[in-house]
């Protein structure tokens, strides 16, 4: 009953689903893994690329790993900026850092899986460590990974977040990966601004908006440039046109509720953002990934786009 048991409380701390998978080797996602970063399509981050063999095997990750526990937590929000001029966030940027909401949760179901089985051991994660979070939360059985690389849950969509208890304790495991559910449906592809995904569910992160306006610290090339769709930081246009996202339910996470300033931002006040400002409004934000200065030349780019604009 201890996996059963596991589930319910994962349920009654939030989160959206709740899997387990045996701790091994994943030898065809380290082959896709290994043709993306051939490819480059990492772009500049290199990180992607370090700790290969960890991050496609968590029992050299964890010692005495037997059980990797795979968790979803819902962000979807049908709240947006009042102004329809101004600069887009992704919805997940919203409300507080994610990575803080969920570990707390996180520690307490590890908490109560110790109260049952003391001395376990292991570690949790939420994009902390290479760890491959879409494959697992698939061999889960949480969803299959779409066609614009992210996972969908046939119950909670795709405005997810992942995260992993890697433990010494056997579990019950899901012996069936969920079913692609994707069908002929090319909504995500067609509705992406710069041709950014890829076959093989992946990304080209070069051509991707998130990554143009988080990860990329230098210019933005002006091809993209031209082709940002209004994006401050981040983007969800392929998980906006995702059937799979129709009937998405509004999180119960108060922590991810918007700071009513930030959606009454008119276009004006944002490109006039000051540092202090950015500073009240972003603590603890997901924003502040990107920085001030990187947020700053984002706007610039909008702005000078829609004054070359016909």
């Amino acid at each position: 009953m201890t996996s059963a048991a596991i589930k319910e409380k994962a349920l009654e701390l939030g989160f959206a689903a709740c899997g387990f998978s045996r701790a091994e080797a994943l030898p065809e996602d380290a082959r896709r893994l290994k043709t993306w970063l051939q490819k480059n399509h990492h772009a500049t981050m290199g990180y992607m690329a370090n700790h290969f063999e960890k991050r496609t095997d968590p029992t050299l990750l964890v010692e005495g790993a037997r059980t990797v526990i795979s968790l979803l937590f819902n962000y979807y929000t049908d709240r947006v900026q009042k102004d329809p001029e101004a600069p887009l966030l992704s919805k997940y940027a919203y409300g507080r850092d994610y990575h803080f909401v969920m570990k707390d949760r996180m520690h307490l179901l590890f908490d109560f899986i110790k109260s049952m089985h003391p001395g376990t051991a292991g570690r949790v994660f939420v994009d902390s460590a290479p760890v491959l979070d879409r494959a697992w939360a698939r061999r889960a059985g949480l969803g299959w990974i779409g066609k614009n690389s992210h996972l969908i849950s046939r119950t909670a969509g795709s405005f997810v977040f992942i995260g992993e208890i890697i433990l010494d304790l056997d579990l019950e495991y899901n012996l069936v990966p969920e079913n692609d559910f994707c069908g002929s449906c090319n909504r995500c592809i067609e509705a992406c601004p710069t041709r950014a995904i890829l076959d093989e569910r992946s990304i080209d992160a070069e051509r991707c908006i998130s990554y143009q306006t988080i990860e990329n610290k230098g210019e933005i090339s002006p091809e993209l440039e031209a082709k940002l769709a209004g994006r401050v930081f981040g983007c969800d246009i392929c998980q906006d046109v995702c059937p799979w996202n129709r009937k998405a339910e509004n999180h119960r996470e108060p922590a991810f509720n918007p700071d009513e300033e930030v959606l009454e931002m008119s276009r004006e006040s944002w490109q006039n953002l000051s540092l202090e400002k950015y500073r009240r409004l972003f603590h603890q934000s997901p924003v502040e990934r990107a920085g001030y200065t990187k947020l700053k030349g984002n706007l610039a780019s909008l702005q000078k786009n829609r004054k070359s604009a016909p």
